[in-house]
């Protein structure tokens, strides 16, 4: 079936084609003047034909897609579907579509990523900051886009960072104090730390603390207790499965999120152990799982909604006002302490 055009609209209405654009377009308020009987008659054939106006011809005559960009790091994630959830309320509120993308942690394909955004019509991106520098060729087109003088706004928790860009910023050092001073505070001396990251300098903020409040609390930093693995459940399974087979075994473990916290606690309970009874397990980003495990998950939280409803909010500013100094909103967090954590018995 032939798809109805805006001159079907106006034969059905019997009125001039420029008159079905002039609604269409919001342009009967005054600029044009056209009778409330006319606006009715285009409205009804509008809707009886079903008319849905082209996207792509509304764009090439406005310039604006109302299409905003989102680039995540992965697809398994909880954390990042949070980060997309907030995006996506704060664009739809506000008239604008979501084009979603994932990296899946691969950099080829974090490249195709990049290049398909370039050939793609969107009024502004927003990615997570983590990811910017991990190839050349992102790097370049990221520089292609910013010669466009496309909008960008990254999500990041590298505060010192200095890619000109727009950022909401939020990390987890001052909060991974807070965690270890928990522990120690319970008791623990052997704190073992999952580390999975597929990339260098990613989760900084959890394993710089980390070392200085042992060492600031008088006690070594013990490399066997520190285990670099993959981001996966089946990742931080098998690390803490290593960490468990010490001879002197960790009496807590820190997980850098919770997916890997949660792949700690099925190996603890594998291996005979009770949580927190015989292990305290501590992750970040209080993913919706958390709250339900049993027992429920000691973790830090970012807020990841609110940090892509504040992205959104830059972004939107930013097409506003394109040469405003670049901007930087900065979001706490919250160390969260449930039942995964307890004194060493």
């Amino acid at each position: 079936m032939k798809r109805p055009t805006q001159h079907d609209v106006a034969k059905l209405a019997g009125v001039s084609r420029a008159t079905v654009s002039y609604v269409l377009n919001g342009q009967t308020n005054g600029r044009v003047l056209i009778s409330e009987e006319t606006h009715k008659k285009v409205t009804k054939a509008i809707d009886e034909l079903g008319y849905v106006p082209d996207a792509s011809a509304q764009a090439l005559r406005t310039g604006n897609t109302k299409n905003i960009g989102l680039i995540i790091p992965e697809m398994d994630n909880p954390h990042f579907w949070e980060h997309a959830d907030g995006v996506e309320k704060e664009a739809l509120a506000s008239g604008y579509r979501l084009l979603l993308s994932s990296m899946e942690l691969n950099v080829e394909y974090g490249e195709d990523i990049f290049k398909d955004l370039s050939r793609q019509r969107i009024d502004g991106l927003i990615l997570t900051g983590a990811f910017i520098n991990r190839s050349e060729h992102v790097q370049k087109t990221l520089r292609q886009f910013q010669k466009r003088r496309l909008p960008i706004v990254e999500i990041t928790d590298n505060t010192d960072l200095d890619n000109h860009l727009d950022r909401v910023s939020s990390n987890y050092y001052a909060a991974t104090k807070e965690v270890m001073a928990h522990l120690l505070s319970i008791g623990h001396r052997q704190i073992g730390f999952v580390y999975g990251v597929q990339g260098p300098f990613l989760g900084e903020d959890r394993l710089v603390p980390y070392q200085e409040s042992l060492l600031a609390a008088g006690l070594p930093v013990k490399d066997e207790l520190i285990i670099r693995c993959g981001a996966t459940i089946q990742d931080g399974y098998q690390a803490a499965e290593k960490l468990l087979q010490h001879s002197i075994r960790p009496t807590a473990l820190i997980a850098i999120n919770d997916l890997l916290a949660i792949g700690v606690m099925r190996a603890a309970v594998d291996v005979g152990l009770k949580i927190p009874q015989d292990l305290s397990v501590v992750g970040y980003d209080d993913i919706p799982f958390a709250r339900y495990m049993v027992p429920r998950l000691t973790t830090v939280s970012k807020n990841a909604v609110g940090l892509g409803r504040e992205a959104v909010k830059l972004l939107l500013a930013r097409i506003q006002e394109p040469d405003r100094p670049q901007q930087t909103i900065n979001l706490s967090t919250q160390v969260i302490i449930r039942e995964s954590t307890g004194p060493v018995l």
